[in-house]
This record gives C-alpha cells, sequence and structure tokens, in this order.
C-alpha cells in the first residue's frame, strides 16, 4: 500500500488492537480501564505489530491474490504478536499481573476485528471493480488459446483489479498491413496510447528472443513486464522463482513451500505444540499409566521415520502393542482384530491418542503439526518404486495430521490403490499450502478426525 493508504490500515490496526484490549477489559472486569501492565503490555504488542505486520506482506497491495491466504497471514502474524508479548511478559517475571482471561478475549477480539477489517476492505474493493473503477489495466502477449485462457481468466475475476485492454499473438509478430505497420508495431502503440502499466507474457520456456524483443521495447518506460510461463505440462508443483548466485531461478522439480512461508509454518508448529504439550500434560500421564499397567514394556512406541528431505528421525506414539519380535527389514501392519493390540491400545488406535507424543516430535523440529503422514522406512522403500511421485511426500516436514487423513485415508493400506490416493492428497496439500488450509485441517481433526472406522 502506497503512502497515505499504508498509514492509515497502521492507524486503523493500531486502533483495533487498543480497542479490542478495552473491549476485553470491559467483558473480564465490567470496566474499561486497564492496569498499569496491562496498558504496557498493549503499547508493546500495538508496537510489535507495526514492526511484524509488514514482515508478513499485510501492508502490501493484495491486487488478484489468494483472500483466504490474506486471514490466514493475519492470523498468524497476530498470534506471533501475541506470543511474543507472553515472553516478555514471561521474562520480566510480569505474567502474574495479566489476567490470563483478559489476555484470552483481548487475543480473540482483535484478532477477529483484524481479519474483519481487511475482509470488508476486500468486498469494498470487490464492489468498487465489479463496477468498473479501480482497474489496473494490463496487455496479454500469448499465442492462441493460451492467451485466450488469460483473458477468460481476467475477465471472470472482476474483483482481482485488472482488465485486459489488449491481446497480442506473437505468431502474429512480423505480419504487415497495407501500410506496411507490423502487428506488434501496432501494440505498442495501442499499449502506449492506452498508458497501459502492465504486459502479461504467457509465452513458452524456450521463446526467450520474443520475451527479449517486448523487455527491449519497453525497457525505458515505467510499465511492469510480468513473466507468466506455461508449467503445467513440466512442473510437478507450481514453478515458483527462487534466487540462486544471484540468477533468477524457476523451480520445477523442488520445494513447494518458499523459505519465508516454511519459517512460518516452524514458528506456528513450535508454539502449537508447546501449547498442547502444556495443556495436555494431564492427559498424557494419565494414558502414559494406562499403557503401563496394560501389558509389561516401555510407555513409547519409538520407530525410526523420514523426514524432510529424507532425514530418518525416531517418532514417538504411545505403545499400542503387546511387546513382540519382527523379522529384520519387515513390518507388519495393523489390521482389524489384530491380536497385538492391548485393549487399551486399541482405544488409543481408535481415538488417535497413541499419536499426541508426536507433539515432542514437532517441538524438536523433526515433525509438522499438517504434513503428509510418515511411514515406516520399509513401507517407505516398497512405495516409493510402485506409487508415483511417492518421494515428493518428504518435500515438508511429515505431519501429526494432514489432508489425506481428514479426508479418511488413514490407517491401513492393504491396497496399492489406497496407497495411491493417499499420495495424491499429499501432493494436492503441497501444491495449494497455506497458513489457512493448516488450521481448516486443524479443526476437521478435532471436530471429525479423532475417531475413525479405518484405524485399528
Amino acid at each position: 500500500m502506497p503512502g497515505i493508504q499504508g498509514l492509515l490500515a497502521r492507524l486503523l490496526d493500531a486502533a483495533l488492537i487498543g480497542s479490542g484490549a478495552l473491549l476485553a477489559s470491559q467483558i473480564r472486569y465490567q470496566d474499561a480501564v486497564v492496569n498499569p501492565m496491562n496498558s504496557a503490555f498493549i503499547a508493546f504488542a500495538i508496537a510489535f505489530a507495526l514492526a511484524a505486520f509488514p514482515v508478513f506482506g499485510l501492508y502490501e497491495s493484495w491486487r488478484g491474490r489468494s483472500l483466504p491466504a490474506l486471514v490466514g497471514k493475519t492470523a498468524l502474524a497476530w498470534i506471533v504478536v501475541q506470543v511474543c508479548g507472553l515472553v516478555l511478559m514471561f521474562t520480566l517475571h510480569r505474567t502474574d499481573l495479566v489476567s490470563r482471561l483478559w489476555f484470552v478475549y483481548w487475543t480473540a477480539i482483535s484478532g477477529g476485528a483484524l481479519i474483519v477489517s481487511r475482509l470488508v476492505v476486500h468486498g469494498v474493493m470487490r464492489r468498487v471493480r465489479h463496477a468498473g473503477m479501480n482497474l489496473r489495466d494490463v496487455a496479454i502477449v500469448g499465442h492462441g488459446e493460451r492467451g485466450r485462457e488469460l483473458v477468460r481468466k481476467v475477465q471472470t475475476s472482476p474483483a482481482s483489479g485488472f482488465r485486459v485492454t489488449a491481446l497480442f499473438d506473437p505468431a502474429a509478430m512480423e505480419r504487415r498491413d497495407a501500410d506496411g505497420e507490423s502487428e506488434f508495431e501496432r501494440f505498442v502503440t495501442r499499449v502506449r496510447g492506452n498508458k497501459v502499466r502492465e504486459i502479461w507474457l504467457a509465452l513458452a520456456l524456450s521463446e526467450s528472443q520474443t520475451i527479449q524483443h517486448f523487455v527491449r521495447e519497453f525497457r525505458n518506460e515505467l510499465v511492469n513486464i510480468r513473466f507468466i510461463p506455461d508449467m503445467q505440462s513440466v512442473a510437478l508443483f507450481d514453478g515458483g522463482m527462487t534466487d540462486l548466485i544471484g540468477e533468477p531461478a524457476i523451480n520445477l522439480i523442488a520445494s513447494p513451500l518458499p523459505p519465508h512461508a516454511m519459517v512460518k509454518k516452524d514458528i506456528f508448529d513450535r508454539l502449537f505444540a508447546a501449547a498442547a504439550l502444556l495443556a495436555l500434560s494431564p492427559l498424557l500421564i494419565a494414558i502414559a499409566v494406562a499403557v503401563k499397567l496394560s501389558s509389561r514394556g516401555p510407555v513409547f512406541f519409538r520407530q525410526y521415520r523420514k523426514g524432510a528431505d529424507g532425514h530418518a528421525f525416531r517418532i514417538y506414539k504411545f505403545r499400542s502393542m503387546r511387546v513382540h519380535a519382527e523379522q529384520h527389514g519387515v513390518v507388519t501392519q495393523a489390521t482389524r482384530g489384530d491380536s497385538r493390540i492391548t485393549r487399551v491400545g486399541a482405544f488409543l488406535r481408535r481415538t488417535s491418542l497413541d499419536e499426541l507424543p508426536q507433539f515432542i516430535n514437532v517441538l524438536r523440529g523433526e515433525m509438522s503439526v499438517v504434513g503428509p503422514r510418515p511411514h515406516a522406512l520399509e513401507h517407505d522403500e516398497f512405495y516409493q518404486d510402485v506409487v508415483t511421485d511417492y518421494i515428493h511426500r518428504y518435500r515438508i516436514k511429515p505431519g501429526i495430521t494432514g489432508w489425506a487423513q481428514v479426508n479418511g485415508y488413514r490407517g491401513e493400506t492393504d491396497r496399492i490403490e489406497k496407497m495411491e490416493k493417499r499420495v495424491e492428497h499429499d501432493l494436492y496439500y503441497l501444491r495449494n499450502w497455506s497458513f489457512a488450509l493448516d488450521m481448516r485441517i486443524v479443526m476437521a481433526t478435532v471436530v471429525k478426525g479423532l475417531v475413525n472406522s479405518n484405524a485399528y
């Protein structure tokens, strides 16, 4: 957001954070006056939010970008601000002076207000753009159907804020009319005459000469030239850009999450895992006692699994089976009515409570809260040879829950087709990752994913 718009956005956020704190005081204490310690907490939150929100891109133009991604980034940024505030209070030994209930009310109210304010602004801009205002003219360069497809996407998404004013097929670049003017020269004249400041080149990777032709033509003008290659035929994931030794590179097969997204996901994972282990500690102790009393053996089942980039780690689960010996190099999956499973273990597996110790793995940075579920190393070796793109599940950290699990693909994989569907859902998650999708999976896991008929 340039100039005055960015300043107004920051002032609005500061006002919403402060107002949320006052409203929380009214609800908690029946008085809108806050004590000095809470006032210092609020001041820190406002100052830190104004410093942190730009890092999450909350003050950038959101024209043509995903609304759920904006909601997710806003929620994550506010959570980070509040957690940092708590850490500061803990460091200063002042957490006992801050009401936990007031803090929860404040976090929820201000967080909701920050999200709603952006949704309102987005809604207003949608109406404005549907009315034909605040549109940015764009000229599209693309061959045949590829160019027309891009035009259709712009026309069917008026809320994105773009309007196509010219379409040029580079196949006709050298074609000339009766006056000797080429199609390219007519296109350039139209772009300049309409003062178009946005040109999209929907061309193949091999058309570097054509791309250079357009760049040279407009290099001395304030025109944004964007390259939109058709990557679907060659790239496993969406081809994002990266910087290699100072050179821009397009990812064809690489980690689908950019580094800044991985950092945000890791911050959320560690904070969520710490909070979960603290909140669930009485339950974890009770389950540990029940497991110990159910049969002889350790409380935890530990097994090596493959993590991000193929690095092995030792996963923790509550032991649900009687201690038994497996043949070397063989891991037998649990089946319905498996005699190895204890009574306590059957309940833990059916309710997924046996997975709770994996929050330790998350806290250690070996796993994520949401991601593809890890399998035994022996199963990895088998499936990566028979299931297409299986290995790409390990482009990111494995998760306690995932998109496949909340869609019913969990438990025994007694047929190759089941594993293929699980991998298909895992790759969908990798291609479409967002913080909002992670929250959706977490909520789905809590609401319907804890008890599942496929878990035994």
